[in-house]
């Protein structure tokens, strides 16, 4: 009898089916979507491997496996051959992330042969919006970073992803593929900050831009400067660019224990609609 599911890692002559896939949830999916609408599905440009799980035929799920491992419209019988394919190859990713369902279930098959975890965090709500609050006034010194302002752009992005992460971007190779991300952001346009003495006191970026939705992350404040409303008046100003000049919609996801950033999105506009999970190693 001939099995009706099989699993194999994609190349670009599945690319159109693929992009149907992640279409089918543009919000939760913006990460993978904006990868693949970008390099394709040549695992050298990628930056990892696009596994894909097909019915009868039909490419139904994916699983990018980069950096991340990211489960992607993945049921319980695909998110248990991906499992088994990133058991058999060994954990080559810095974490595991994706909608909460299919990574709960993902980290369930993959513990025993990966555990323990750094970290798990199991519910991080997936925020968005459409339209800013129109009661909140957009901070007018939150602009644009430049070129020439990388390096003082730097120190900020490196204390945002240590306090959220919980390991430095600096570990390993110095920092040199973490600069050069930043470096991609703001060469792009998509890194927003503002500063105040040659200083930046807020900062965001537009990570993923995809035609249907855009994804703001590394949001900061500085330390001296938290508690005095910055992060609203400054992701309201954020928001409008990105509504502007980038996509329909724009999401962000975030930690359940954070809650004054919780309440700061949803002063400027977002709502919960769905949640992540991350499981950090």
């Amino acid at each position: 009898m001939l099995t009706t599911t099989s699993t194999r890692p994609l190349v670009p002559d599945d690319l159109d089916e693929a992009l149907a896939v992640l279409h089918r949830e543009p919000v939760a999916n913006a990460f993978v979507a904006a990868r693949v609408q970008s390099s394709g599905l040549d695992p050298w440009r990628l930056g990892g491997e696009m596994w894909g799980w097909f019915h009868r035929g039909r490419l139904t799920s994916l699983c990018y496996a980069g950096a991340n491992l990211v489960p992607v419209c993945a049921g319980p019988e695909a998110v248990a051959a991906f499992a088994e394919r990133a058991r058999r190859q060994g954990r080559r990713c810095s974490s595991i992330v994706g909608p909460a369902e299919p990574t709960a279930a993902l980290w369930a098959h993959l513990e025993p042969h990966w555990g323990p975890a750094r970290e798990v965090r199991p519910r991080q709500p997936l925020m968005l919006t459409r339209s800013p609050a129109v009661d909140v006034t957009a901070d007018p010194f939150v602009r644009r970073v430049r070129k020439d302002e990388l390096e003082t752009l730097m120190p900020a992005c490196v204390a945002m992803f240590t306090e959220e992460v919980g390991v430095s971007p600096l570990a390993g190779d110095g920092g040199l593929v973490y600069q050069a991300r930043v470096a991609e952001l703001v060469g792009s346009g998509r890194a927003f900050a503002r500063f105040e003495e040659g200083e930046v006191v807020f900062k965001a970026e537009i990570g993923a831009v995809t035609p249907y939705a855009c994804q703001v992350q590394g949001v900061w404040v500085h330390p001296d400067r938290r508690g005095q409303g910055l992060s609203v008046s400054g992701m309201a100003a954020v928001l409008r660019f990105a509504l502007a000049e980038f996509a329909p919609v724009v999401s962000l996801y975030v930690n359940d224990f954070n809650t004054p950033a919780r309440a700061a999105y949803r002063r400027v506009g977002f709502r919960e609609s769905g949640s992540f999970m991350s499981v950090l190693f």
